[in-house]
């Protein structure tokens, strides 16, 4: 189910992004999301079951909004003309507030999940934990490897789009030219 949740994620991603490199960036905060979730769980003596897993699956798309913040805003900064490290870097600070705030929220959020009790607080205090910690952990290091891993893995890689665009300007040259030959 987890490998499913994954490949969906990949998939939406790369149809979004028109790359396949762009994604694989992104889905690097996975693994991270997935050691804090299990750090979280070995911290207070919780197991890995049905309930965790499904925290871990949520946090598949929890963990990857952080990653597209930054590759979609570095895109958009260099489709506007930007140099590759220049844009990362005022990707990466101008996107530092938002993912900050969205992490805090999500981690206010699941805190009352911990806190509860009553019928059904040992699965909403798994579901909690696993959400809080991996979500904490996949901010702090997705911050420093999704623009390490962009600034690496795009180097000779062409901006998402680049084919279609230059497609589209060499198919309106041609069409200009058998329009003067007429």
């Amino acid at each position: 189910m987890f490998l499913l949740s994954l490949l969906v994620v990949y998939l939406v991603l790369s149809a979004q992004f028109e790359s396949f490199l762009h994604p694989l960036i992104i889905m690097l905060t996975v693994p991270l999301a997935v050691v804090g979730a299990l750090l979280g769980l070995w911290l207070t003596g919780q197991t890995l079951n049905i309930y965790s897993q499904i925290a871990i699956i949520m946090l598949v798309g929890l963990a990857a909004k952080n990653g597209i913040l930054i590759v979609e805003f570095t895109n958009q900064l260099r489709a506007e003309g930007l140099e590759r490290e220049e844009a990362l870097l005022d990707a990466a600070s101008l996107r530092l507030r938002p993912i900050i705030m969205t992490s805090i929220t999500t981690i206010m959020g699941a805190v009352p999940l911990v806190l509860s009790g009553g019928a059904g607080a040992e699965t909403r205090f798994v579901i909690g934990v696993v959400v809080i910690a991996g979500v904490l952990v996949s901010t702090l290091l997705s911050l420093l490897v999704v623009p390490l891993t962009y600034h690496w893995l795009t180097a000779r890689a062409p901006l998402p789009g680049a084919t279609g665009q230059r497609l589209e300007r060499e198919l309106a040259a041609h069409a200009a030219s058998e329009a003067r030959a007429d």
